[in-house]
């Protein structure tokens, strides 16, 4: 038995971790990176070992930095179950259509520069009709139903807490006369927050492999969302600007809804427009409403009690069409527009903030984290000038940073859920963080009496 980290190891995105078992070889997700343009081309297109080798995916939930390259891995000649939540199988389908769409739209960007210059044209990492043949491939479970994945190796999901249908994987593997249980967060959530339910506590780890993206850092409480929110958007309101929110289709969009709502709801914000500019986030409303399972009690108490859109979907505009989405940049303010993608590196929210981040009445407020050389990371850390899809803009507009949003367990949570794990595991692999925060939370994990407690370097295998 052995595991090799190809992927969000000393970084962030792209969670491929591969492991083998019996001569077989399952993959723990299949995301995509994200970074330097020329950096994540190579990384995403290029995989480092062969697709038809691998037998089954094992998937923690929908976000594409965990799941977007699964078209990929089809393309290149994978073949086997990807298993799933059921509401992560759900949510895959129109997100992996948004992603295709996306890498097919910068594609025809980029082509016309390249045709202007004579340059040959480039092709899509993947396409709608490689989405196409990876969703029949999907194979759903609830939560603490087990399966075989392979011989010698069974799973079951436990519920992360950290997006709709997110899940630690409980692994139970044998080989040789030996048995170990390994389990992998995937992306761990935070308890208290609204909507989903808080992270399960799990038992009888042997060998732990978990994120690291906040492993040096404390969040904001998440009482104060309210009125962080309350307060930025009062102030834009004001000056009659426009509040621009990039945040991800999946969790964090339908987060923002639910606390912009409970805000106009309450009478402590007079209501302005705020308009969802997403498809994507259209339909995956529909996939919550589909899936009470994951909800908390608060939300189930709200659909108990008749509450027919507890989160305040109904209360948002919602675009679908590019030519609604372009009309926003010539309405006045105040308003909110929320858009993909959550860190800044591709769909509409591009063109929303070429439009607005001149202007100083506007506001950029960021509420995720955001991966190093990302548009997001830029206009988080407030650089003078930034890029945007080729254009140099001067940064005029206020930048706001509510990380009491992040649906991410920061170092304090992480280290509470890691001391619920009875007995302690054997031996923890630490990833999903860039390198300073994996460092400083594997330093931390040895303080509480974990031993083995390693960072792994990018490509190399380990024995289990």
């Amino acid at each position: 038995m052995r595991i090799t980290f190809w992927g969000a190891v000393r970084s962030v995105t792209g969670s491929r971790h591969l492991l083998e078992i019996q001569g077989r070889r399952v993959l723990l997700d299949c995301g995509l990176f994200q970074g330097r343009r020329e950096e994540s081309e190579a990384r995403n297109r290029y995989l480092p070992f062969p697709a038809a080798g691998v037998e089954a995916v094992l998937l923690s939930h929908a976000h594409i930095d965990h799941s977007g390259n699964l078209p990929n891995l089809v393309k290149s000649g994978f073949r086997g179950p990807i298993h799933a939540t059921r509401a992560t199988a759900d949510l895959l389908d129109p997100m992996l259509r948004d992603s295709a769409h996306i890498h097919e739209r910068d594609v025809e960007f980029v082509n016309k520069s390249h045709a202007r210059r004579k340059k040959p044209p480039k092709q899509p990492i993947y396409t709608q009709a490689d989405v196409a043949h990876t969703l029949p491939l999907l194979a759903p479970h609830a939560y603490a139903q087990p399966f075989e994945v392979a011989p010698g190796a069974t799973a079951l999901f436990r519920d992360a807490g950290h997006i709709l249908g997110s899940a630690i994987t409980l692994l139970d593997l044998a080989e040789g006369g030996r048995r170990l249980r390994l389990g992998y967060t995937g992306d761990l959530g935070r308890a208290h927050l609204p909507i989903i339910r808080d992270p399960e506590v799990v038992a009888g780890l042997d060998v732990l492999v978990i994120e690291s993206t906040y492993g040096n850092r404390m969040h904001e409480a998440a009482d104060l969302i309210g009125e962080r929110l309350e307060g930025v958007l009062a102030r834009v309101a004001e000056r009659r600007g426009k509040v621009i929110i990039p945040a991800f289709a999946v969790g964090r969009t339908q987060e923002i809804v639910y606390a912009i709502a409970r805000l106009f709801e309450s009478g402590r914000l007079a209501p302005m427009p705020v308009y969802i500019d997403s498809p994507l986030a259209v339909d995956v409303s529909a996939v919550f409403r589909a899936h009470p399972e994951c909800f908390d009690a608060q939300t189930l108490e709200l659909l108990r009690e008749g509450t027919n859109d507890p989160f305040g979907f109904g209360r948002m505009h919602y675009v679908r069409t590019l030519e609604e989405s372009k009309a926003l940049n010539e309405r006045q303010g105040p308003m909110v527009v929320i858009s993909a993608s959550g860190m800044c590196e591709a769909g509409r929210v591009l063109h929303h903030l070429r439009h607005s981040v001149e202007e100083p009445r506007n506001l950029i407020l960021i509420v995720g984290f955001q991966a190093e050389n990302t548009l997001g990371r830029k206009l988080a850390e407030r650089w003078e000038e930034i890029r945007i899809l080729g254009e140099t803009f001067r940064l005029r507009a206020e930048v706001e940073v509510i990380e009491a949003f992040s649906a991410h367990a920061d170092l304090g949570e992480l280290l509470s859920w890691t001391r619920t794990l009875v007995p302690p595991p054997r031996r923890v692999f630490v990833v999903h963080g860039e390198e300073e925060q994996s460092l400083h939370f594997a330093a931390k994990l040895e303080e509480t009496g974990l031993r083995n407690v390693i960072v792994p370097e990018m490509g190399k295998d380990y024995v289990l």
